[in-house]
């Protein structure tokens, strides 16, 4: 059976949407398991890097490796963290860019003395990715936090314990 020209782009299409998405759940795993290299192979060798929305940080643009760096001990100070992204949007630019929109909820547990000990984070990420020779990577991550709810200040003790 051969299939016609516009059947093959059709199919390396859903191909590239599936991979993406894969990405984005393996981000998700990466942080909850601790599993830095899982968490690094999400990401292109450079990255953009925007949580200004809900955290005040500035955007920055560093090395992966630094971003992974800066992310492992922030999310090991918690007892448990779960990230869930989903409904996952993706429109390509061309065949080697793409963007993925999907919402995320992401929980923050760390036991204190106060039982106030959960933060949580709702919102949604929005991904630029590039095709790399290892496959569709995140060059660009941005958070929007739409609203909090918890204790905002368990990811000050939990730096600071």
């Amino acid at each position: 059976m051969t299939l016609s020209h516009e059947t093959d782009k059709v199919l390396l299409r859903l191909l590239d949407r599936t991979e993406i998405s894969d990405v984005q759940l393996r981000y998700a795993t990466g942080t909850d398991s601790r599993d830095w290299a899982l968490f690094r192979s999400c990401f292109a060798d450079e990255v953009d890097v925007d949580f200004s929305a809900g955290f005040g940080q500035p955007a920055v643009r560093l090395a992966a490796d630094d971003w992974v760096a800066m992310t492992a001990p922030r999310m090991e100070s918690f007892t448990a963290t779960q990230h869930m992204i989903t409904n996952h949007v993706v429109t390509f630019d061309d065949d080697d860019h793409a963007t993925c929109v999907a919402y995320v909820r992401a929980s923050h547990h760390l036991p204190n003395s106060t039982g106030d000990s959960d933060q949580t984070v709702y919102g949604y990420y929005t991904n630029r990715f590039e095709r790399t020779p290892d496959g569709w990577r995140i060059a660009g991550l941005k958070l929007t936090a739409l609203w909090m709810t918890g204790n905002f200040g368990i990811f000050q003790t939990a730096l600071a314990g």
